[in-house]
């Protein structure tokens, strides 16, 4: 008997102290410390476990990571003191923390090369070439014997992307006019290739002729290009690569993404702004200034933005130098602020909150929560307002993300995206 009630002694004694020790801020600051670690070459990382003990840190690869400043493969450690972890080249070490022999904890850490790239903020116009043209509508052409659309006779579908017309690729209207034409006049169908969605698809398609115009007609309504204002998110000044508006350009009747065929952004200046509220988020209206100067070319346009390269160092500018950038993991709740236009083409930080980081691991559209608190940009716009997408957002003097989505029912609050996102479609 009593044999036994030592032993539930010594278990709840046991239980107790286990309890205690895994709830004590030092259990919970290894706990924490994640088995992957992103830095970025030159930068420093600290631990702070403030564990009453030494004990040894093994680096896999010294060259690649300093602890405590020291090259070394076995680093002796006092616990109770912050650990500092420094990157020195692009590469992936192991590191192993152990007490008395006994392993506490094992990190992968992988050094990414240093990027740092000037934050935009100006207004950009945008014209989009899309490669091919895109169907945008069906419509009856009258032939004098009866009304019917040719196209959708044949099977071709609203948001379908016409590439190729008889072995001839598409490039804007007038060539879709000359080759309708042509195949008509020789009572000849035409045979076209087809993207739509991932899928690419040959349809045979007759022209008819429209007694009204005495032309040819497919039944469709086309359209071959797209134009617009955004906001430059960054430029690297190495690569001459850009990024800019933080979300994909979709054809306004289909809801499509457009694939870009050929584009270039040019210089914009804000005329005027219509003040966003509950219902409508209000809009920047613009004007392209200085058309006829291209900036950059266009080169892809995906769900994070539009991305190219530049030809001209974007002006004027908040920033005349590179900025260091944040992963994903970096970006805090808490004070933060945009870069943005809101009258002509000067470019002007105001103040907002980051009210919530919604972790990522892979790319996704919203990544934060952001919310305007700058007095002045909520008496001019009311919050975010359309052709403010792409405002980049800084904190701790790093570029975190850009401006995405206002919420329609709040526009002084919306969504935002981080920059690693961004810069992995810039190829940067």
């Amino acid at each position: 008997m009593i044999r036994q009630q030592r032993r539930k002694w010594m278990g709840s004694l046991l239980l107790l102290i286990t309890a205690l020790i895994v709830s004590s801020t030092p259990f919970q600051a290894l706990a924490s410390l994640p088995d992957e670690l992103r830095l970025f070459e030159g930068s420093l990382a600290k631990w702070q476990l403030s564990m009453p003990v030494t004990g040894t840190l093994t680096n896999s690869n010294p060259d690649i990571l300093h602890i405590n400043g020291a090259e070394a493969k076995q680093v002796n450690v006092d616990l109770r003191k912050p650990l500092s972890i420094e990157p020195r080249k692009t590469g992936e070490a192991q590191l192993q923390l152990k007490w008395g022999g006994i392993p506490l904890k094992a990190v992968t850490v992988n050094v990414l090369p240093d990027i740092r790239v000037i934050p935009g903020g100006q207004s950009i116009g945008v014209k989009l070439q899309t490669a091919g043209v895109l169907v945008v509508g069906h419509h009856l052409v009258d032939t004098g014997k009866g009304k019917w659309s040719p196209g959708e006779k044949a099977g071709v579908h609203v948001g379908d992307m016409i590439i190729k017309m008889n072995d001839w690729y598409i490039n804007d209207m007038n060539d879709v006019k000359k080759i309708v034409n042509e195949a008509g006049n020789k009572q000849q169908p035409l045979d076209l290739l087809v993207v739509r969605g991932k899928e690419k698809l040959n349809v045979t398609l007759t022209p008819a002729k429209d007694i009204k115009d005495n032309e040819f007609r497919l039944g469709l309504y086309i359209r071959d290009s797209a134009a617009g204002v955004g906001t430059l998110t960054f430029y690297e000044p190495k690569s001459g690569a850009y990024g800019a508006l933080g979300h994909v350009i979709s054809d306004v009747d289909t809801g499509q993404p457009i694939v870009v065929g050929d584009g270039q952004i040019v210089q914009a200046s804000i005329t005027s702004i219509e003040k966003g509220e509950s219902g409508n988020p209000g809009e920047k209206f613009a004007r392209f200034f200085n058309e006829s100067h291209i900036l950059g070319s266009i080169t892809r346009n995906t769900p994070f933005g539009i991305f190219g390269k530049m030809k001209d160092r974007p002006q004027p500018s908040a920033h005349n130098t590179p900025i260091p950038v944040a992963l994903a993991e970096e970006v805090e709740e808490g004070p933060a602020k945009i870069l943005t236009v809101v009258d002509g083409q000067r470019v002007e930080e105001f103040a907002i909150e980051i009210v919530n980081v919604i972790k990522q691991h892979f790319p996704a559209t919203k990544g934060m929560i952001i919310r305007v608190t700058d007095k002045r940009l909520l008496e001019k716009t009311g919050g975010i307002v359309q052709g403010m997408s792409g405002s980049p957002i800084i904190q701790n003097g790093k570029l975190v993300g850009a401006v995405t989505h206002v919420f329609v029912n709040d526009p002084t609050s919306g969504y935002g995206c981080y920059i690693e996102w961004m810069l992995q479609d810039a190829g940067i």
